[in-house]
């Protein structure tokens, strides 16, 4: 089969040309002189055909050779014509059907159709209406045909796109934060885990795949705002003191501020994040003291996932917490720091989440800030 297809990429069906020596054809009826007939019809034709006097028969030969249209008649001893269409209609168009019917089975020609069958002869019959009855019947077999696979091109494009798209879209992520991550000796690992948890969260919660895509873009922008936060407190070992605090504090509005105004929907949510990710379900955290869903749904995810993830591994200031003790901790913030329902989910679907930190281990120079 060839189709040519127009600048539109559209196929024209004027152009599809059925080739008789290069298509099977399985002629089905009870009666062996009807057979011959029809073989003869097609032979002379020049299609290679096949016959069988039964729906058993049939299926026969269908699963040992590559048949492209059966023929066959109506009302046969057992099983009937009907029986063989609804039970090729998952090959269908692959095995194109043609009927061969009385006036009184019209009805049942009928049913034929709309199980599948892509046409039907009515006998007594002529060899020009057989040969043509077959010819369109191929077409049109070769335009479904055409137009599945031209389908299936065009999903496999769109998903090679979405893929290109979201890794852009993380790349854009990652660049915006590098900066502020290396200066506080966060890892690249660490951000990217985020992003990976929070989708996960996102499809256990039944978000559809875009906000998935979004929140995973979007999360690990969380800190960005640290990029204003001088070195001395970044990176100092020991406690804050109390001033020190407040201009730690002022990351969250200072990620808001560089987000802010972006029409890009995981960048408008990554500012959401920023602003909301060390508020406290209780009411008891910055800068807003916003409490309970006041919180956005995406800032709540990525609070807790980030305590999760920044408890399990090697900081500056401090050595990874055993998950006993990090689960601990999540059990004592329930209601207080963390929203309930969500620690709940996190809880029973523990182990996607232990996936996510097992396959995503942070590289050895970014655990030592001295290489």
């Amino acid at each position: 089969m060839e189709i040519v297809e127009n600048a539109s990429g559209e196929a024209m069906a004027d152009e599809i040309q059925v080739v008789p020596n290069q298509t099977s054809i399985l002629i089905v009826d009870d009666m062996a002189i009807v057979r011959l007939s029809l073989q003869r019809i097609l032979a002379k034709a020049g299609y290679r055909v096949r016959d069988a006097e039964d729906v058993r028969g049939a299926l026969e030969v269908l699963d040992e050779d590559a048949i492209d249209l059966v023929l066959c008649d109506i009302q046969m001893p057992g099983a009937s014509g009907l029986d063989l269409v609804k039970a090729l209609r998952h090959r269908i168009p692959d095995t194109s059907v043609v009927m061969v019917s009385s006036l009184e089975d019209a009805e049942t020609a009928i049913d034929c159709l709309q199980q599948g069958a892509f046409g039907y002869v009515l006998k007594p019959y002529q060899p020009r209406e057989i040969l043509v009855q077959v010819n369109g019947a191929l077409r049109r077999r070769m335009l479904e045909i055409a137009f599945r696979d031209r389908e299936a091109e065009l999903a496999h494009k769109v998903r090679e796109q979405t893929v290109e798209i979201r890794a852009s879209r993380e790349e854009i992520a990652l660049r915006l934060i590098s900066a502020s991550e290396h200066r506080d000796n966060e890892t690249g690992m660490h951000v990217r885990r985020i992003g990976l948890y929070a989708a996960e969260m996102a499809r256990i919660l039944g978000w559809d795949q875009q906000g998935v895509d979004t929140i995973q873009s979007a999360a690990p922008m969380h800190d960005i705002g640290k990029i204003g936060v001088p070195d001395a407190i970044l990176q100092k070992p020991s406690t804050l003191t109390e001033d020190e605090w407040v201009t730690m504090r002022r990351h969250t509005t200072m990620g808001a501020t560089i987000l802010k105004g972006s029409t890009v929907p995981f960048i408008q949510m990554g500012a959401t994040i920023a602003i909301g990710h060390h508020e406290k379900w209780d009411g008891s955290g910055y800068p807003r003291g916003l409490k309970g869903e006041a919180i956005s749904l995406e800032a709540r995810i990525t609070a807790l996932l980030d305590v999760y993830d920044a408890l399990s591994h090697r900081r500056h200031y401090k050595e990874p917490w055993p998950e006993d003790q990090v689960l601990e901790m999540i059990h004592r913030g329930n209601g207080r720091h963390f929203d309930p329902h969500l620690v709940e989910l996190f809880l029973a679907n523990l182990d996607r989440f232990r996936a996510i930190l097992s396959a995503n281990p942070d590289e050895a120079h970014d655990e030592d800030p001295g290489i």
